[in-house]
């Protein structure tokens, strides 16, 4: 269902899930308290999940609706509404002192880093689904 709304979604969830495991097991050892630590990440990657599906969502409908009155008006609202739902999960967060709301925002990074990376994700999935189709051919030839 991720690849009909954009073909690269998949891989950018995954590139995202997989910073948020490496920030996990490597940032865990140097914090004090690891529940803030641990929840103000994975509500970051959440976020970052969430803002990903949201954009390639939006972008689709735009694209697809392109000649439709009042799409532009429409789209600005939903990228106003992410961002307003970012900023109130973070003051929630803060205010209640649920999570850390500086590893939330390194969580919520993942989004970025996940998308620059996500050329270079690409290429190894692709080699590893050549290797996968070699494998299986070498063991249909014997």
């Amino acid at each position: 269902m991720l690849k009909r709304i954009n073909p690269v979604l998949p891989e950018l969830l995954a590139g995202i899930a997989l910073y948020g495991i490496v920030l996990q097991l490597t940032g865990i050892w140097f914090v004090s308290d690891k529940l803030q630590y641990t929840l103000g990440l994975w509500i970051g990657i959440l976020l970052a999940m969430g803002m990903a599906v949201n954009m390639a969502v939006v972008i689709l409908d735009s694209v697809d609706m392109m000649a439709a009155r009042g799409r532009a008006v429409r789209t600005g609202f939903w990228s106003v509404l992410r961002y307003v739902v970012v900023v109130g999960v973070f003051a929630a967060a803060w205010y209640f002192e649920l999570a850390n709301p500086l590893i939330m925002f390194l969580g919520l990074m993942g989004l970025k880093v996940s998308a620059y990376l996500q050329p270079a994700f690409r290429n190894i999935i692709s080699r590893m689904r050549r290797g996968d189709s070699e494998l299986s051919a070498d063991s249909h030839e014997q």
